[in-house]
């Protein structure tokens, strides 16, 4: 189950590089081999190591013992008596709906939603909103994204494709500065970009931004309202005054 929470509870040894601790405590260690050792005071552990090198568990032989090691500090608990027990885990987020197949709640965290019980995970682009209203066809939440106009698509880019809707809204609808040509919108490198593709001397892209189109620089290319600002398209334009 490599996506749960252990824990250890017993009168333990805590011992680090440079203390030693006594009394009944609980370990936890996360499926990022971050271990955490809780007293009764307080939010703070009593002693932490946070995403080791390596924890390594010992229950075969009589008491209990374990090591954690983050480059050249090392954290021990040992103990004659342990209670052990596993929970299931996952990252809490803020949620959003509840998957259509699976039935488990949909979370938005680390810039995804993901599906708690399942594990789905269903990558956001930057500036997304997910929204209340669900996909007609899978039933899974959508999302309002602002590039260059606002689109509302489905959370899952295999049923509804954003780089679609936008290529059909601003496909060939700008001049590529350089060689005259019409931009298209590409996905290169991971990136949407608008992009000359007629000639195979001219290189010229630009990323589309976060942020919808608002007037036309002096250059010709379009100028965007983001969350930083206004700015033209070519983010490295000197003809833009704004």
């Amino acid at each position: 189950m490599p996506d749960a929470i252990r824990a250890f509870a017993g009168d333990c040894t805590v011992e680090t590089d440079d203390r030693t601790y006594r009394g009944r405590v609980v370990v936890l260690v996360k499926p990022d081999r971050t271990v955490l050792v809780h007293d009764t005071a307080g939010y703070q552990p009593v002693a932490w190591l946070t995403r080791a090198d390596s924890v390594t568990v010992e229950t075969g032989g009589p008491g209990f013992g374990l090591t954690a090691r983050l480059d050249d500090r090392r954290l021990r608990v040992t103990a004659d008596r342990i209670r052990k027990s596993v929970y299931r885990a996952s990252r809490a987020g803020v949620p959003v709906g509840t998957h259509p197949e699976s039935g488990g709640t949909l979370i938005r965290a680390d810039g995804a939603v993901v599906d708690v019980d399942a594990g789905t995970r269903y990558p956001l682009v930057a500036g997304a909103t997910v929204l209340e209203s669900t996909c007609l066809d899978c039933g899974l939440p959508r999302m309002r994204v602002d590039r260059g106009a606002t689109f509302e698509v489905c959370l899952d880019r295999a049923c509804e494709s954003l780089d679609n809707a936008v290529r059909e809204r601003f496909d060939r609808e700008w001049t590529c500065p350089d060689c005259g040509d019409y931009l298209r919108l590409i996905r290169r490198d991971g990136r949407l970009l608008a992009g000359c593709d007629a000639h195979p001397d001219c290189e010229t892209a630009f990323t589309i931004p976060a942020g919808l189109v608002v007037d036309d620089c002096s250059c010709g290319l379009p100028v965007f309202e983001t969350a930083t600002g206004r700015r033209c398209l070519d983010g490295t334009c000197d003809r833009w005054d704004g």
